[in-house]
């Protein structure tokens, strides 16, 4: 397993075999809040992340026993006149906007407590895989401010307009399994077992074409919100994108040959 750190509180490995990366949040002194420091790294990471063309996939961890993520830092807010929220407020921004386009699927692997900007982390994924340990919720009203990282969009997306407004209106936390029946999160597993079965999800994915991959997640994103036949457009052009591909010629052959493909990713 190669690994390669970001800054003091993000680290990457990229696993030997299957094309997977873990995207590592490492400050367990607080709980992984994110403080303008692990934002710019967050961000760094998403960027070397998606100029990698030998990662497929990208999963979302923790090395907090206890948590995913707390959300921002607000013991470095409290500090902070005017001006510097101002300044930093692109920062931030760019780390929940480097996790939601990175251009391979990515899967969070969610655990403890993920709350505020550490669910939204969360909700800039694909896939979301919680243990039954988990709590989630978007409290930021509850402090005088609003979801910045992209949660009054995100979220509605998953579970509806309503359903988003009364989570975000009253500031409640969910817990693991609730949050499952909600929509909140993807699947819920056994407690401790939430990387495991992240990294497990990863490794099939994986497993498919590259090139089929980025062009499926963009015509997913692109394509939401939009109405049927301008979605429909979208796909043809992300479908026309890997029509005359080497992954698609190996595919088709590969299937007739009885074989596992070898694909070229181009």
């Amino acid at each position: 397993m190669n690994e390669e750190r970001f800054g003091e509180f993000v680290l990457v490995r990229r696993h030997e075999r299957g094309h997977v990366a873990e995207l590592v949040l490492d400050r367990p002194g607080a709980m992984n809040a994110v403080s303008t420091e692990m934002a710019r790294s967050i961000a760094g990471a998403c960027a070397a992340l998606g100029e990698d063309r030998d990662v497929r996939v990208v999963v979302l961890t923790s090395t907090h026993e206890r948590a995913f993520c707390v959300g921002a830092d607000l013991k470095e807010r409290n500090s902070f006149s005017d001006a510097d929220l101002v300044r930093q407020r692109p920062v931030a921004r760019a780390a929940y906007t480097g996790v939601l386009e990175v251009p391979v699927p990515t899967v969070a692997a969610v655990h403890g407590f993920a709350l505020g900007g550490g669910f939204e982390l969360a909700l800039a994924c694909d896939v979301i895989v919680a243990d039954r340990t988990a709590v989630v919720g978007l409290p930021e009203v509850s402090v005088g401010v609003i979801p910045g990282g992209g949660g009054t969009q995100l979220l509605p997306r998953r579970v509806g307009a309503a359903r988003a407004a009364e989570l975000i209106f009253s500031a409640r936390r969910v817990e693991a399994v609730e949050a499952g029946e909600l929509g909140l999160v993807d699947q819920v597993v056994e407690a401790g077992r939430d990387r495991d079965v992240a990294l497990e999800l990863a490794a099939r994915i994986a497993g498919n074409s590259p090139v089929g991959l980025r062009a499926a997640k963009r015509a997913l994103r692109v394509g939401q919100g939009l109405d049927l036949r301008a979605g429909l457009e979208v796909e043809d052009a992300a479908w026309r994108a890997v029509a005359f591909s080497g992954d698609r010629a190996e595919g088709v052959a590969a299937f007739n040959e009885k074989r596992k493909p070898e694909w070229p990713g181009e």
